[in-house]
């Protein structure tokens, strides 16, 4: 989940917290936005680190006893961002970073301006040799997020999308990963978004199970208290015909397997 400390998001963190003692979570991981070189809204997404850890120690202490409140990063992907990353992560003690892809070549698929030009098919099968430059570039991160988030914004949305489509793309990044001992994200914020699925959808996360993948956390990418656990009823039945008996969370860097 993100907070007021990620340029898209205007909620402090007690009120994504309280919705989440609401749904009554185990616990959660604030996630917030550090992507270095945006383009489109430049600074908007460098987070200040110092001030979000602050805040975020004030609330782990402040909510200690009624729930667990763990410190996160979802990193924006470029390769040439590696070593400024690298730098960046080793000092600060995170609990969990979500590597994704939100930019390709500079342009995010959010706006319009990716979609001119080119194909909705081809506008997707760039974004996904993207994200699988991006990881052979950088592997300090312990999950994918949201691994066909361009489908959010494609002109079609899902419509013409699926996993068979991109088959040989997909399938070498979820064996990278697999390499890598990374892990992926089930990201219900798909639902939100009105595809009927999560990010990346059923298919996606039963390959990279049948692969051999073995970690997966859950989230909703919530940005509004509204959104924390949105859809979480649906979690279970998702994992469970994906071929898992588990979803994974993660504590200074390390994973935790818990039975659903």
């Amino acid at each position: 989940m993100h907070s007021c400390h990620s340029g898209d998001s205007e909620a402090p963190m007690e009120q994504m917290i309280a919705a989440a003692l609401t749904k009554n979570l185990g616990g959660i991981c604030f996630t917030d936005h550090l992507d270095l070189d945006y383009p489109n809204y430049p600074q908007l997404f460098d987070l200040n680190l110092p001030a979000y850890l602050t805040d975020v120690t004030a609330q782990a202490k402040n909510f200690r006893g009624k729930l667990p409140v763990l410190f996160g990063l979802e990193l924006g992907l470029q390769p040439h961002l590696a070593p400024r990353y690298k730098e960046i992560l080793s000092h600060y003690p995170f609990d969990f970073i979500i590597g994704s892809s939100h930019l390709v070549h500079g342009l995010d698929p959010y706006f319009p301006e990716f979609w001119q030009g080119h194909t909705e098919k081809e506008g997707y099968l760039e974004y996904f040799v993207s994200t699988l430059k991006n990881i052979q570039a950088f592997e300090d991160f312990d999950v994918y997020g949201h691994l066909d988030y361009v489908v959010r914004y494609g002109p079609n949305k899902n419509l013409h999308y699926s996993y068979e489509a991109y088959r040989d793309i997909l399938d070498e990044i979820l064996r990278l990963l697999i390499e890598k001992g990374k892990g992926i994200e089930l990201n219900t914020g798909g639902f939100k978004y009105g595809l009927g699925h999560p990010n990346p959808t059923e298919e996606i996360l039963a390959r990279y199970r049948t692969l051999g993948g073995e970690i997966i956390t859950i989230g909703a990418d919530a940005h509004k208290p509204e959104h924390v656990a949105y859809d979480f009823h649906r979690v279970t039945d998702i994992l469970k015909d994906a071929g898992f008996s588990y979803f994974t969370v993660f504590e200074q860097r390390k994973p935790k397997f818990i039975k659903l």
